[in-house]
C-alpha cells in the first residue's frame, strides 16, 4: 500500500518532467565548470546521494534518436532509505516499496532541477524510470556514479540500493569522467570524510542507531512537564490566518511595495522558481477519503507512534516528535472568515533541516535564503502527504498541514512535542542540535499515539545570555531585553512587522535567515562536525549545571572564531534574480558577515506589539492598514512574567488585549 501511495505521489511530480523555458537566457557564468558546481550543488543541496554528468551519446536515447537538442544529462541518485527492525511496524509497511520511496525522491530532484534550468532559460526534462526517453543506467555509467558489473549497474557506495533519475538538457557543462574498472571505496578516505563527503564513520554510528530514533541523540535531553517557558493554556487566544504578516502583505496592510513583493517572494530565485510548481500541486491532496475499515494493527499507541517515526526518517525528515494538539494551536479561521473547529488529537511534527554546508556559504539574507526555506517546504509537505495519504488508506483521518496550506501553528506544536525551547529569535523554537536552521511540517490524525514530552536543555540561560541574533539581525527586529508576556506566552517577542517587511521586500536578496546564520547552535554536531561543537553540546545537554561558565566562553569563542560568516567555499549557488518571468544578475547582494561593535543597547529600536486585540478581522476584506506607532505604544500594556504570575494567583481576569477581533458581522 505504501509502494502504490509513493508512486501516487511520483505522478504528481512526473506532470513537471517537461515544460517551457524562460524567454531569455540567463547571464550564466562562461566556465562550465562553475555551471557543473552550480547543478552538483543544487543536486546535493536536494539531498540527492550521488551526481554527474556527461554528454550524451546517440545510443542512450531509448528510440534511438533524441527527441530534441539536448547534448548533456545530469545523472542523480537516491540511495533508500534504512529497513526499520522485524518487531517494528515500519517494516511491513516499507518492505517491496524501498524503490518506490527513493524513486519519489529522485523524481522531486529532477524535476525541480529541470525547472531551475528551465528557469535559466534552457531546455531541460527529467526522465525517471518508466517515464522518460534515456537509457537511465547508460546515462549513470557515463555520468560516473555507477558501474557496469556483469548485466547489473551498481554503485561503488550505494549498492543496487538507489533510484535513478536523469536531466537532459542544452545547458553545457563541465563532463565527468566513468568510474575505473576496479572502483572501490577508499577505506581511509571514505572514513575520515575526505573533502567533505559524510563520513564512513558517521554512516557507521547512525547505521547503529534505531530507526524510530533521528541521527541525533534526542534521547539523551532531559524531558519535562511542560515547556520551559509560561503558557497560560487558558488564555492563550486562538488566531485567524488573516493575522498571519505575510497574508497581511498579501492583503495590502503593509502598503502598495510590500503586496507586490509578496507576489513573488517565493520565485525570486531560479532555483525556487524552478520547484514552486511541485509545491502548489500537493495542496489540493492534503484532504483525501478515509477508507471505511481501520487496519487492525493500528491499535497500540507506542507501536504506532514508533512506526510513524520510522516511516518519516525513512522518507528524509530529519526529527520527528509526537503531541497533542492543544486548543490554542488550531487557527480560529480560514482566510474566507469561515471559521476552524479542531479536528483532530494528534500532531505528528516533522522538521526539515536547511542544510548546513549552504548556511556555511550563505550571508542568511542573500539569494539563496528564501530558496532554503522553499526547499524544506516542498520536502516536508512530500513526507506529510504521502504519511497522511498512507494512514487514510488504512482507515485513519489524517491531514497534512504545510506551509501552503495549515490549519494548525506549528510553533506550539514543535514546542509541545519536544523538539526544542522557545529562543531569543522569539516565534522560533530552537533544537539543541540544530539550532533553528529547520523548517516543520505537521500532520495531525486521530490516529491513537504515544506522545512526547517538552524538552529542557538549558536553552533559557543561553538565550538570556547571548544577544548575537539580535546584534546581527539587519532590521533590529528581535529583542534585547527581557521576556515578556504577549498572548499569554512568555516570549522574547520579536517584530514582527519589521521582519515581515525586510524579508518580503529585500532588495538584496531573497527573504532573510541572519538570525539562523548567525545562532551559535547552528553548528554540525555529528561525527562530521567539530570536536569542540560536539563535546561543548554534549556538555550543554548533559552537564547543564556548567552553563554559568560555558554560555559566556561559548558566546565569546564563537565570535572570536568568526562563526556566522561566510564561507566563499560553501557557495555553490549563482546570485541571480527573477525579474518578470527572467532571470537577470542583481543590483546588489547582501555580502554581511558579524559586526561584534554592533550596539546591543536596543535603546532606539523599540520592539512592536501587535496583540490578539488589533488583529485584522477573520473576515476582512480589502486591506487593514499596520499601525507601528501604535504597536509600539502598546509594549506599555504588556505585563512582564512575574506580573502575569501574580495575576493568576490572586486571580485576576486575563488582559482585554488577549481578547481577539471578531469577524465583521459580529
Amino acid at each position: 500500500m505504501l509502494g502504490k501511495v509513493a508512486q501516487q505521489y511520483s505522478a504528481y511530480f512526473k506532470e513537471f518532467c517537461e515544460g517551457d523555458s524562460g524567454p531569455e537566457k540567463a547571464p550564466v557564468p562562461d566556465s562550465l565548470v562553475r555551471r557543473s558546481r552550480d547543478i552538483k550543488g543544487a543536486i546535493y543541496y536536494f539531498d540527492g546521494s550521488h551526481a554527474g554528468i556527461c554528454k550524451i551519446p546517440p545510443r542512450a536515447w531509448l528510440a534511438g534518436q533524441p527527441k530534441n537538442d539536448h547534448q548533456f544529462a545530469v545523472a542523480i541518485s537516491v540511495a533508500y532509505g534504512r529497513l526499520p527492525e522485524a518487531d517494528n511496524l515500519a517494516k511491513q509497511w516499507l518492505e517491496g516499496a524501498e524503490f518506490d520511496v527513493a524513486h519519489l525522491r529522485a523524481t522531486e530532484i529532477s524535476t525541480c532541477i529541470a525547472g531551475y534550468i528551465r528557469a535559466l532559460g534552457f531546455g531541460a526534462t527529467a526522465h525517471v524510470a518508466g517515464h522518460g526517453g534515456i537509457d537511465l543506467d547508460r546515462i549513470a555509467v557515463l555520468a560516473g556514479i555507477a558501474e557496469r558489473d556483469g548485466d547489473q549497474v551498481r554503485s561503488p557506495f550505494l549498492g543496487e540500493h538507489y533510484a535513478l533519475a536523469v536531466v537532459t538538457t542544452d545547458y553545457a557543462m563541465a563532463i565527468d569522467s566513468p568510474l575505473g574498472k576496479s572502483a572501490r571505496v577508499n577505506g581511509l578516505k571514505y572514513w575520515l570524510g575526505i573533502n567533505g563527503a559524510v563520513s564512513g564513520r558517521e554512516q557507521n554510528r547512525q547505521s547503529k542507531r534505531s530507526t524510530h530514533l533521528s541521527r541525533y541523540p534526542m534521547e539523551q535531553v532531559k524531558r519535562v512537564e511542560r515547556p520551559t517557558t509560561l503558557i497560560i493554556d487558558d488564555e492563550v487566544p486562538r488566531v485567524p490566518k488573516r493575522a498571519n504578516f505575510f497574508m497581511r502583505a498579501r492583503a495590502g496592510d503593509l502598503g502598495e511595495r510590500a503586496q507586490r513583493e509578496v507576489s513573488r517572494f517565493a520565485t525570486k530565485h531560479p532555483i525556487t522558481a524552478g520547484m514552486i510548481s511541485q509545491m502548489q500541486c500537493l495542496v489540493p491532496h492534503q484532504e483525501g477519503q478515509v477508507a471505511d475499515v481501520k487496519s487492525p494493527e493500528l491499535s497500540d499507541p507506542a507501536q504506532n507512534a514508533r512506526a510513524l517515526k520510522s516511516l518519516a526518517y525513512h522518507m528524509g525528515a530529519d526529527l520527528v516528535g509526537i503531541c497533542e494538539v492543544p486548543r490554542y494551536a488550531w487557527y480560529s479561521h480560514h482566510l474566507d472568515g469561515e471559521p476552524i473547529q479542531p479536528y483532530h488529537r494528534y500532531a505528528i511534527v516533522m522538521l526539515i533541516d536547511q542544510g548546513y554546508a549552504t548556511m556555511e556559504g550563505a550571508s542568511g539574507d542573500d539569494w539563496i535564503s528564501g530558496c532554503q526555506s522553499m526547499r524544506g517546504y516542498l520536502r516536508g509537505a512530500e513526507i506529510a502527504g504521502v504519511m497522511s495519504e498512507f494512514l487514510r488508506r488504512k482507515g485513519c483521518s489524517a491531514r497534512p498541514h504545510t506551509q501552503a496550506d495549515s490549519d494548525v501553528l506549528h510553533i506550539p506544536l514543535v514546542l509541545w512535542a519536544g523538539l526544542g525551547e522557545l529562543s531569543r529569535i522569539g516565534e522560533l523554537v530552537l533544537n539543541p542540535y540544530v539550532g533553528p536552521r529547520f523548517k516543520s511540517v505537521v500532520l495531525t490524525t486521530d490516529l491513537p499515539l504515544e506522545v512526547d514530552k517538552p524538552i529542557d536543555f538549558g536553552l533559557q540561560y543561553f538565550c538570556s545570555n547571548c544577544l548575537k541574533c539580535a546584534r546581527e539581525c539587519p532590521v533590529n527586529a528581535l529583542p534585547f531585553g527581557d521576556k515578556v508576556m504577549f498572548n499569554a506566552y512568555e516570549i522574547w517577542k520579536p517584530d514582527v512587522e519589521r521582519c515581515a517587511r525586510y524579508r518580503i521586500t529585500n532588495q538584496k536578496g531573497s527573504a532573510c535567515g541572519r538570525c539562523m546564520k548567525t545562532c551559535p547552535l547552528n553548528k554540525v554536531v555529528s561525527a562530521d562536525g567539530s570536536v569542540v561543537h560536539r563535546v561543548g553540546t554534549w556538555l550543554g545537554v548533559n552537564a547543564r549545571w556548567l552553563k554559568p561558565v560555558l554560555v559566556p566562553l561559548a558566546v565569546f569563542f564563537d565570535d572570536w572564531f568568526g562563526y556566522g560568516t561566510r564561507n566563499s567555499v560553501k557557495q555553490w549557488w549563482l546570485n541571480l534574480e527573477v525579474v518578470d518571468g527572467v532571470c537577470v544578475i542583481p543590483k546588489a547582494t547582501n555580502e554581511r558577515d558579524i559586526d561584534i561593535t554592533r550596539d546591543t543597547s536596543g535603546k532606539k529600536t523599540p520592539v512592536g506589539y501587535y496583540s490578539a486585540s488589533v488583529m485584522p478581522q477573520p473576515n476582512a476584506r480589502g486591506s487593514v492598514p499596520a499601525n507601528h506607532k501604535g504597536a509600539v505604544e502598546r509594549a506599555a500594556e504588556l505585563e512582564t512574567v512575574e506580573e502575569a504570575k501574580q495575576r493568576i494567583a490572586r486571580g485576576g481576569e486575563r488582559p482585554a488585549h488577549y481578547i481577539p477581533t471578531l469577524s465583521i458581522e459580529d
